[in-house]
């Protein structure tokens, strides 16, 4: 049977919102089977839980964020693109303010914070959603599908004419049955440009922006001293937020995603569209590992042995 995963011990980190610039202190705490992964707002009287829910999605100008009873949380996405990546499927993550800390920009720092405690098997079937028929949602010409796949496979292509950009690779797939998260897609930050700046901050967003923490590019090239960390990194972070965008959902999907132009909103879109199409999706758990499909067994390989 493939059973659900929590962590086996309490971890706690400190840094910095991207967005906010605040000091953030965030505590990722073992969760009951079923549980999900629940965000907590522990700096409010009383504590205000905030479940995954794409219909709590909020605020995606520039990151993911969660809204209930007047509390938000923000910029989860990459915390939550590690959580999938990982395979945990119940954590609580309490916080002392309204957004994840960015660390460096990408879900690495997540990935060392997991794996530095470690996981523990739980006695529950693993609760996948499996897409059944393909869903699109298109905006312009900006567009995300998600369809029928037997694993999780990720498609994405960026077009931004910029020569920095451009000189990389712009289209790629990752495809988890042959790839592995930790390694492949973990290490890509977040990248913005210095035009944009001043716009941002004027929106109240990237006040705790810094070349320590984002790729970042005037109108020719990446001011970093040290460059970029995979060749492909602009593209490939944007899976990395794809991952934890579709991660809201509650629970891993068994689907090829397959976006152009796409981010935040789109991927928030999509989910909403696949939810409400009653006969494109469905739970499926495998608890007799004889009919556990090929590439779905690649996948699941992988991230056990290096979860």
């Amino acid at each position: 049977m493939i059973r659900q995963r929590t962590l086996k011990a309490v971890v706690k980190a400190t840094g910095i919102g991207l967005h906010g610039g605040r000091r953030v202190e965030m505590i990722l705490r073992p969760a009951a089977p079923d549980t999900g992964i629940v965000f907590r707002r522990v700096d409010l009287d009383p504590p205000v839980e905030l479940p995954c829910d794409p219909y709590a999605v909020v605020d995606t100008r520039m990151c993911s964020g969660l809204q209930k009873d007047g509390a938000k949380i923000g910029t989860v996405e990459h915390l939550m693109s590690a959580l999938s990546g990982l395979g945990v499927d119940n954590c609580y993550v309490d916080v002392d303010a309204p957004e994840i800390p960015i660390f460096d920009g990408s879900a690495a720092p997540f990935v060392f914070l997991l794996q530095s405690v470690g996981f523990e098997v739980q006695n529950a079937p693993k609760r996948f959603l499996r897409v059944k028929k393909a869903v699109e949602y298109v905006e312009g010409d900006k567009y995300v599908r998600l369809l029928p796949y037997d694993g999780f496979k990720l498609s994405f292509a960026i077009h931004f004419n910029h020569p920095a950009i451009d000189n990389t690779a712009t289209d790629i797939t990752v495809d988890f049955a042959s790839q592995q998260y930790a390694r492949d897609v973990a290490r890509a930050r977040t990248f913005g440009f210095v035009q944009d700046l001043e716009v941002l901050i004027g929106m109240g967003l990237a006040q705790g922006g810094s070349l320590d923490n984002a790729i970042v590019l005037d109108e020719y090239k990446v001011l970093n001293a040290d460059g970029l960390r995979y060749d492909d990194e602009f593209v490939k972070h944007k899976i990395l937020d794809a991952i934890g965008d579709l991660y809201l959902c509650g629970h891993p999907l068994l689907a090829h995603y397959v976006a152009n132009k796409a981010g935040h909103a789109l991927n928030n879109q999509i989910l909403r569209v696949l939810l409400e199409d009653k006969d494109a999706w469905e739970i499926v758990t495998f608890e007799d590992d004889a009919v556990l499909p090929e590439t779905l067994r690649g996948q699941l390989t992988i991230q056990m042995a290096f979860a």
